[in-house]
């Protein structure tokens, strides 16, 4: 049998400075506690399992801190052994490059799962939520934020005719490759397709101008984006939505591994090839390395 699926494309930050360029120093401490306070208000006290989808270089992570073990899930290995080694080799962390269309777990193995600033760069959003339900307990939380398509700067633009694509159109605009953003309701109706219940939508991020970030304070912004997000008024450039996974799923974890192989679905057993440390699947033969304690996924190994 073949050896990869047909995967759609994937934006693949591999060997990027994406932590220094757009994050560390950038100007945007104002958009990363915003994103910190939603994730505080609804992360449970005490969570199993839980699995950050677009992790990267463990930005968000350590508000994760109510889990008995948390799964770092990103494309690029690069990323996340930046993220390992920011974190220490803390057992509660588990590190895992794959790819999100094609999860390496097995079904309902995770009762938390967040995915915030990451959905915006998947061409396929069913093919994603798919996945996420599939791996998710009854009743698991699901926090996930996306790009909103319809934002007060688009809706200018496209009334004073800067802009050619409507925000008002539920169809995803792709204003650069890989890079999408999403009506709110196109997101609520892939949601509900995917069986998950919203219980809360939050619009964030109200004050992402250049402008006001280099005149007005970050505890200023962070205020004053608290008292709009009360309005619910999905004007914002990104929204969060709280969920619940409803469908017919299992109601317990799964105790022992959480692996499964993510092109049959198979078990996976460890095994040793040489000096190196495998995971190895017998139903279709296909093996993934394990590079200094990070679960790569990324290709099969010959």
């Amino acid at each position: 049998m073949s050896k990869t699926k047909l995967r759609p494309n994937i934006c693949d930050y591999e060997g990027s400075n994406y932590r220094t360029e757009f994050w560390e120093g950038k100007g945007r401490d104002y958009e990363d506690q915003v994103e910190r306070g939603v994730l505080r208000r609804w992360l449970p006290a005490h969570g199993r399992r839980l699995l950050e989808v677009g992790a990267g270089f463990g930005r968000l992570t350590d508000e994760y801190h109510g889990y008995q073990q948390v799964v770092l899930l990103d494309y690029s290995l690069s990323q996340l052994q930046y993220a390992q080694e920011h974190h220490g080799r803390d057992p509660r962390f588990v590190y895992v490059a794959a790819d999100a269309y094609h999860l390496p777990f097995k079904a309902g193995v995770f009762d938390g799962v967040t995915m915030i600033r990451v959905i915006h760069h998947m061409a396929d959003v069913a093919a994603i939520l798919a996945q996420m339900q599939r791996i998710l307990t009854k009743d698991a939380l699901f926090i996930l934020e996306h790009a909103n398509k319809r934002h007060l700067k688009a809706m200018l633009r496209y009334a004073l005719k800067q802009q050619k694509w409507n925000p008002n159109t539920l169809d995803p605009v792709e204003f650069v490759e890989l890079n999408f953003d999403f009506h709110p309701d196109y997101i609520v109706k892939a949601l509900q397709t995917a069986e998950f219940v919203i219980e809360e939508r939050i619009p964030v991020s109200y004050l992402r101008l250049k402008l006001l970030k280099e005149r007005l304070p970050v505890k200023w912004l962070v205020a004053l984006d608290k008292v709009l997000q009360q309005s619910r008024l999905l004007y914002s450039p990104s929204i969060f939505a709280r969920c619940r996974m409803v469908g017919n799923r299992p109601d317990h974890l799964e105790a022992s591994s959480i692996f499964a192989c993510p092109e049959c679905g198979g078990d996976l057993i460890p095994e040793r090839v040489g000096d190196d440390e495998t995971l190895y699947c017998p139903k279709d033969g296909l093996r993934w390395a394990i590079r200094d304690g990070i679960y790569d996924f990324k290709a099969v190994l010959e």
